[in-house]
């Protein structure tokens, strides 16, 4: 069924097909008619199915003509990627008609946020700390909120946003219209749903597999002291023309962008430290293809959309399976083929069986050929056998001690470089400080 046939304004139609939709993705076909009746909603799909112009058409359409008396529409999100993306989907899909919004978030300056609210905006997109900030402040108004949409819920639940969102619901009319979207349906959600919806419609996209089936899966092992090493020489290959590589941490992040950039390998960095003018130079830069290598952390994972994307190199395996499916989402698209690509430890073999067990499949371990490893050989990392994985080769001294410490290059805090035998062939020097392996492995944050 084409988009002309689910009650939608022709000149949204319009917008839905310059960006190249021609068809309705499931989770559109059903939620579309759904917010256009005005009942609440509760939907959830998994991610890159086309959740947000689910409920963004379908709005647009109920707005109509652009009035200057207040917001009429705000939707809460979980980061500041994901609600400047939004909100860039708001305008993509409405270009052909006049509604006005703003998106409200922080790492920017108030004013230019409160002088477009002030000017009269339909649509209001924010996280919830930069809204609390404006509530606080009584620079907005929710008193005219027609249509509260709550995306992300999932991710805002992981994020201990519970609260802030409770505070804002009861701040918007009670007669309004509620959608709820989420990539999943934790427990928490249905508390979420009692507060702030009134007898919703639910919708429910089955699951098919949470990776694509272009999507190539490869795991590198490699010792902790020669990630860095190994990641040089990856991203060296002509066919690695546009890569994402992600971090655990902040911190991480910016470690590697850093050690990268001293070995002349160009590559921007986004994390939740980066202030937003940085993040919207990082991603115009990755998306133009200005630079080809994005460092990121997984908290920016959802808010990056990115054509074209031919890697993503996971540095750090993540903490949680789902942000492997979340980081991997990056890369083929658009009936294109990608490869995600995860450097593993010994120490972190066991870490791969949570992620090939929500994937359905196992991720082959194959040796970079022409890489020079420590001892001349790849460490052993086998998820399906733990125990039989090394922990230590020659070359790689560190091991565990009482308490869990760790010997070696990890217990010496002088300063050191560390000297990659690999890296580009030669023997380049690793100007870092401190921990020349174990300082990769903070996990402390994003």
């Amino acid at each position: 069924m084409p988009f002309s046939k689910l009650g939608l304004y022709s000149s949204l139609v319009r917008g839905a097909q310059a960006l190249g939709y021609t068809e309705p993705t499931p989770i559109q076909l059903q939620a579309i008619p759904a917010v256009l009746s005005g009942r609440d909603l509760i939907a959830s799909a998994q991610t890159g199915t086309g959740k947000t112009a689910a409920f963004a058409l379908p709005i647009l359409n109920r707005l109509g003509p652009h009035r200057a008396s207040g917001p009429r529409v705000l939707v809460l999100e979980p980061t500041r990627e994901l609600a400047a993306q939004v909100d860039e989907s708001f305008h993509a899909l409405g270009k052909f008609t006049d509604f006005k919004s703003v998106v409200l978030h922080g790492g920017v300056t108030l004013g230019p946020q409160r002088n477009a609210l002030r000017a009269g905006v339909d649509v209001v997109v924010a996280t919830t700390g930069r809204l609390r900030e404006f509530l606080d402040g009584t620079l907005i108004n929710l008193s005219s909120i027609e249509v509260l949409v709550l995306d992300e819920v999932d991710r805002m639940l992981d994020m201990g946003f519970i609260e802030d969102v409770k505070a804002i619901v009861k701040l918007c009319p009670a007669k309004r219209q509620t959608l709820l979207f989420s990539a999943t349906i934790p427990p928490k959600l249905e508390e979420v749903a009692k507060f702030a919806l009134n007898n919703p419609y639910r919708i429910e996209i089955a699951r098919t597999r949470p990776v694509t089936e272009s999507v190539n899966h490869v795991i590198h092992p490699v010792t902790e002291n020669q990630k860095l090493d190994l990641l040089y020489t990856l991203l060296k290959r002509d066919d690695f023309k546009s890569v994402i590589v992600f971090t655990r941490t902040r911190k991480g992040a910016d470690r590697v962008a850093h050690q990268l950039r001293l070995e002349n390998q160009a590559c921007v960095v986004i994390h939740a430290e980066r202030t937003q003018g940085q993040r919207v130079d990082a991603l115009d830069k990755f998306k133009t293809g200005r630079c080809g290598v994005l460092v990121a952390t997984d908290i920016a994972a959802r808010g990056i959309d990115v054509a074209g994307v031919s890697h993503v190199i996971n540095f750090d395996v993540p903490l949680h399976a789902e942000d492997y499916v979340h980081r991997i989402g990056r890369t083929g698209r658009a009936a294109a083929t990608g490869d995600a690509v995860t450097l593993v430890t010994p120490q972190e073999a066991n870490e791969i069986v949570a992620i090939e067990k929500l994937i359905g499949q196992s991720i082959p371990v194959i040796p970079v050929e022409g890489f020079a490893y420590e001892g001349g050989a790849a460490p052993r990392v086998d998820p399906a056998n733990p125990l039989a994985n090394s922990p230590k080769r020659a070359g790689h001294q560190q091991s565990l001690g009482k308490g869990g410490k760790q010997k070696g290059d990890a217990g010496n805090n002088q300063d050191k470089t560390y000297r990659g035998k690999a890296f580009g062939g030669g023997n380049p020097t690793w100007h870092s400080k401190g921990k020349p392996g174990a300082h990769w492995r903070d996990r402390t944050g994003r």
